[in-house]
């Protein structure tokens, strides 16, 4: 049950919470997004190459090829509305730097509160303010979830808190 997962803690014990399935939908989805934006075909099919051979870091392709094909997704992931497409170079400019700082902050954001939740007061800022977690913050999938090699890595214990 959903209250189940909610009264479960904090955010690490609520993924733990999660069913086995649930977990397994979320990182397939974010594979095959990473998947697409990573492919040749989707890059070239948007007229970009990858940033490794010579493209433009940061740029997604365009669900364009799928919507043609399956009629979805309906929007794209990188300005869906085209809010952007009237912006001049600099305001592009600028606002891709904003964009990159702030995914930064963000970043660092996450480490501290996962750093607060294994180590109370190892972030002065977040003391008393994030419920601890005695599981692995690194560890995506844990023995209940009854997964192939998981108790293997678990008791490997390599990089653990």
């Amino acid at each position: 049950m959903f209250s189940d997962i909610a009264a479960a803690g904090g955010p690490g014990a609520q993924w733990d919470a999660l069913p086995t399935n649930a977990k397994l939908q979320i990182i397939g989805v974010i594979g095959l997004l990473e998947w697409w934006g990573e492919s040749d075909w989707a890059l070239k099919s948007a007229g970009e190459s990858h940033y490794m051979r010579g493209g433009k870091p940061g740029a997604y392709p365009s669900f364009a090829p799928l919507r043609e094909n399956l009629g979805q997704p309906p929007l794209d992931l990188f300005d869906p509305f085209g809010f952007q497409k009237n912006m001049s170079a600099e305001k592009k400019e600028k606002a891709l730097l904003a964009e990159i700082n702030n995914g930064r902050l963000a970043q660092l954001a996450i480490i501290a509160f996962v750093a607060e939740s294994k180590v109370p007061g190892a972030v002065p800022a977040l003391d008393g303010l994030i419920k601890p977690y005695a599981g692995q913050p690194m560890a995506p999938f844990t023995e209940a979830d009854k997964l192939p090699f998981i108790s293997d890595m678990i008791s490997a214990k390599i990089g653990s808190f």
